[in-house]
């Protein structure tokens, strides 16, 4: 088992070579640093008794883990900006066409405004989310966020394939009638789907 100062001694020494192959990965130096803070806590709050002659294999796999998840956080944001962009069509409540199968991807936009105005709506975003009724949330979230298909979500949630789709369409469309009553229209949510 380690001791505190073998553990304060290894994380000194990994640092630096974890900011630059994370600042390197994600192209943000405020990221990195948050991504190698984070996997440096978990390291200590969860490994910190383990032999320090394995902390170099944990600390790695921690930090992959954690890169993974940042990207997947950019991904899933992505993704609802792209989705509501995506929609169109189907006015009616009842529709079961899946909203992930319309999806294109956009190139990444680089330009702080955009930028800024991405993460504005991304905001907006997830406040909406918060207002959906639950089950139209619950498939959203599981779709969307889990990465589920409709036959897992279904099972997960208890209902048809059929009703996922229905639940996750309803779901898109009051999140777009919430969108354009911030002012955006379908074409403005669009240019928001490439950030990363």
């Amino acid at each position: 088992m380690a001791t505190a100062e073998e553990l304060s001694e290894f994380l000194a020494q990994v640092e630096r070579r974890a900011f630059k192959q994370t600042a390197y990965a994600v192209r943000d130096d405020h990221v990195a640093m948050d991504i190698v803070q984070d996997s440096m806590l978990k390291l200590a709050e969860k490994y910190a008794k383990q032999p320090a002659s394995e902390y170099p294999m944990l600390f790695q796999r921690i930090l992959q883990n954690t890169m993974r998840d940042y990207w997947r956080r950019q991904k899933v944001r992505n993704l609802w900006t792209t989705l509501l962009s995506s929609f169109s069509g189907g006015e009616d409540e009842g529709d079961e066409r899946d909203p992930l199968e319309t999806l294109q991807s956009d190139d990444e936009q680089h330009q702080p405004q955009a930028q800024l105005e991405s993460r504005q709506t991304i905001t907006l975003i997830e406040q909406a989310i918060k207002t959906l009724p639950t089950r139209q949330r619950e498939a959203f979230m599981m779709r969307y966020w889990e990465e589920l298909d409709v036959a897992e979500t279904a099972k997960a949630m208890g209902c048809s394939q059929g009703s996922v789709k229905t639940h996750c369409s309803r779901a898109v469309h009051a999140l777009a009638k919430i969108m354009e009553s911030q002012g955006f229209s379908k074409q403005e949510l669009g240019k928001f789907g490439g950030e990363r």
